[in-house]
């Protein structure tokens, strides 16, 4: 578990996976306590739109939709705008570009705003590996059950 006073930012695999009520999404939300921990949990603004794109292209009802907007008004949503955040952004797309990584834009949106805010990146995403350590403090599980 991310210890108790630690920023938890989760990225939008584990949103994709509390929203299914998947097994995985129940083991996070238990693990990570992130229904009672003291500070909220944190998303990118990134993370929103991918959210409703995800549901558009899936043709969620009326019911799914709310379900999404109800998890998302439960988290801290985080701009991407201030100084911070660009600057995260700019050194970590530097860095992946240096090293011959491919990182997707919105990887590298949440990614910055994880290293930016200090928070502890959740993913079930494999992606983020690169940055694991140097850039990013992440916590990875795997959406395949083996941990």
């Amino acid at each position: 578990m991310i210890p108790a006073g630690d920023l938890v930012l989760l990225d939008t695999s584990v949103l994709i996976h509390l929203l299914r009520d998947t097994s995985l999404g129940k083991r996070i939300l238990k693990e990570q306590a992130l229904e009672t921990r003291a500070e909220k949990p944190v998303i990118s603004v990134v993370t929103v739109g991918e959210l409703l794109a995800f549901a558009k292209k899936r043709g969620w009802g009326t019911r799914k939709i709310e379900r999404l907007e109800e998890l998302v008004s439960s988290i801290v949503v985080a701009d991407i705008r201030p100084r911070p955040i660009l600057d995260k952004y700019a050194e970590i797309d530097a860095f992946c570009e240096a090293n011959g990584r491919a990182l997707g834009k919105n990887d590298l949106w949440i990614a910055a705003t994880a290293a930016a805010t200090n928070a502890t990146l959740v993913t079930a995403d494999k992606d983020f590996d690169p940055l694991a350590g140097e850039h990013i403090k992440r916590v990875y599980y795997d959406p395949r059950g083996t941990y």
